[in-house]
């Protein structure tokens, strides 16, 4: 609706400053012509807002100009309540703009000491909702490491490197932040002058020193998770093959986890050809396994002799039956 949009700009300038026609199009998603009629309605209604030309410009308020309009919509107290990651948004059918709408009206109505602890708080905590696997994990430690990230204060901790780990080693961090992704916890901190991330599970004693620390300048916690989440699956094992797959089962191989497709053509009525990256030769076996008749490797040879061998184990445990 063009009224929930005007309150939109309308918030956006508010608390963001200059804007240009171009930056608010692709925050509201719309045409820049339709935010120059936009600003011709807010100026007829009175709202003190004028363009600053130049290639520097943009669109102003008149300082210290304040909106009184901050009531919030029921969409958009949903969306402050579901926060951790935009799909579960669009599941709920909820857009993200009711999010940022409801972010922006939220800023607009707070003080400059409130608006400095919002920040604060993004800085500290990022939820990551796009989890790897299901977890039942127990993070006995994770109101002490909490304590510690918000009093930014030095930590000392016991902490084991894997689940087989007995023993764990001592080490003193600047705890930079808490992330969730799904229902597991993990800490950013900065470690002997690097950045480092734990699995809280595996903290197995932890403490809050009261030494404070630094934090990096210009450090921003969502960004140093998205480049270390990226560098992770980087170093993930790769093992590529080429299939022949019926295209009924394409889809469903394009949902497995381990398995990624790259690109396909057709081959034939009812079949594709694919380029397919799985972590390793084992994985690439039991998932082509499943697909049963409809898939066929067509290299490497190494993975076509090993499906050859175990469909060959498989007829002869039938035949014994």
């Amino acid at each position: 609706m063009r009224a929930d949009r005007l309150l939109s700009i309308l918030l956006l300038l508010q608390n963001g400053g200059k804007l240009n026609s171009r930056q608010l199009a692709e925050k509201l998603e719309v045409s820049e012509r339709t935010i120059v009629r936009d600003m011709d309605a807010l100026s007829a209604a009175g709202v003190p807002v004028y363009a600053e030309r130049g290639s520097l410009g943009g669109w102003m308020l008149a300082e210290n100009y304040r909106t009184g309009l901050t009531g919030m919509g029921r969409e958009e107290m949903l969306a402050l309540l579901v926060t951790s990651h935009g799909t579960l948004l669009g599941d709920l059918g909820i857009g993200r703009q009711s999010l940022e709408t409801a972010r922006q009206k939220l800023m607009a109505s707070s003080s400059a000491a409130l608006r400095r602890d919002a920040e604060m708080i993004r800085q500290r905590i990022h939820i990551d909702g796009a989890g790897w696997h299901a977890s039942d994990e127990k993070f006995e430690w994770l109101s002490v490491v909490q304590e510690a990230v918000w009093a930014e204060r030095k930590l000392e901790m016991t902490y084991r490197k894997s689940d087989e780990d007995a023993s764990g080693d001592s080490r003193i961090v600047h705890p930079l932040g808490l992330v969730a992704k799904r229902n597991v916890w993990y800490l950013v901190a900065e470690d002997r002058g690097e950045l480092r991330t734990f699995r809280i599970s595996r903290i197995m004693e932890a403490a809050v020193l009261e030494e404070r620390f630094e934090r990096p300048p210009g450090f921003t916690l969502g960004a140093y998770w998205e480049r270390s989440t990226a560098e992770f699956k980087s170093r993930l094992p790769k093992y590529p093959a080429e299939l022949r797959v019926a295209e009924p089962r394409l889809a469903r191989l394009k949902r497995e986890r381990y398995a990624k497709v790259l690109r396909t053509e057709p081959d034939g009525p009812g079949w594709v050809r694919a380029e397919v990256e799985f972590h390793t030769l084992e994985s690439a076996c039991e998932l082509v396994l499943a697909c049963g008749r409809e898939a066929a490797v067509l290299g490497p040879p190494e993975l076509r002799e090993r499906l050859r061998a175990e469909a060959e184990a498989v007829a002869a445990l039938y035949r014994r039956c």
